[in-house]
């Protein structure tokens, strides 16, 4: 199995399912990459580069959600 920690939480994959890229994965979590900041290993990942942006298994992943409002 595969493995990325997605906002502290452990999410596996079969073998050669791993999402290969942040907008890969934006996608399998049906998360539209417009509402989102991504960090990967502690490094802040510019939004231009998600499609960019390899993953391996075991990285750290956080999602932070953008919200609007007052």
């Amino acid at each position: 199995m595969e493995m990325l920690k997605v906002n502290g939480v452990e999410k596996t994959f079969a073998p050669g399912k791993l999402p290969a890229t942040v907008a890969d994965l934006l996608a399998h979590l049906n998360v539209d990459a417009a509402t989102v900041v991504a960090e990967v290993d502690g490094g802040i990942v510019q939004r231009d580069s998600f499609a960019r942006t390899k993953l391996r298994t075991g990285q750290a992943v956080e999602l932070i959600r953008l919200m609007g409002g007052g």
